[in-house]
């Protein structure tokens, strides 16, 4: 099943939303004209290399140095291809735009940000050994499904049931439950074959899932009478 759009209404113009989007459709572009070895490099400076952290000996080794955490940040805003980057600003299209809505502009910049930092750091934590750069802004786009879930738990989904020609509403609360369902199962399964870091953080998404479950309720704008608008 494929997201095709949402119901939610949305009141405001999700200026944050579509910027995000271009910043990383922007970067992607630039980074797919570079050469192969240049790309990579960049990939692994400013990726996330959970044994950078958790190895600092071996990262002094390859000239990568471990006290610097800024790809914590700056991984959020590489992907490693054309399916990865199309999906990851399709969701945001989707539920970006009515998350920022309740937020607010600066706060649902930084409510993604945090995001995608938790998600990050459960990302490291779970796999200190790995040495392949974690790239996508995944874990901050899971924090803004989090909260979608909670603030328009009734919106309808419209999932496009690929490859035939049809298309399905479903409440947000069931299609972006199955969403979770699936990550913990891709998580623990790659986890328990050892290669939980092999493909997609799975733990990452979930770290953000988290995150965002927690923490949007300290960004959702309150009206002048306490409820939130």
């Amino acid at each position: 099943m494929i997201p095709f759009q949402d119901t939610a209404p949305c009141h405001r113009t999700p200026w944050v939303t579509w910027i995000l989007m271009g910043v990383n459709v922007l970067i992607f572009l630039f980074l797919w004209w570079l050469p192969d070895e240049l790309r990579t490099a960049i990939f692994y400076h400013y990726g996330l290399v959970p044994a950078r952290y958790m190895h600092p000996e071996w990262a002094e080794r390859l000239g990568l140095n471990p006290y610097d955490y800024l790809p914590f940040v700056t991984n959020l805003f590489l992907h490693g291809g054309w399916l990865h980057i199309l999906f990851n600003t399709w969701l945001l299209w989707i539920f970006g735009d009515n998350v920022e809505d309740r937020m607010g502009h600066v706060r649902f910049l930084l409510f993604f940000l945090l995001c995608g930092v938790l998600a990050n750091v459960v990302h490291v934590a779970i796999n200190r050994d790995a040495i392949t750069a974690a790239v996508g802004a995944s874990g901050a786009i899971a924090g803004v499904l989090a909260a979608y879930f909670y603030l328009f738990p009734y919106a309808r989904v419209i999932v496009w049931i690929f490859p035939f020609p049809l298309f399905v509403p479903v409440p947000a609360i069931a299609f972006l439950g199955l969403w979770v369902i699936i990550q913990a199962y891709k998580a623990t399964t790659a986890m328990a074959v050892q290669q939980s870091f092999a493909d997609v953080a799975w733990w990452g998404h979930l770290g953000g899932f988290a995150a965002g479950f927690l923490l949007f309720r300290f960004f959702v704008v309150k009206d002048d009478g306490g409820h939130e608008n």
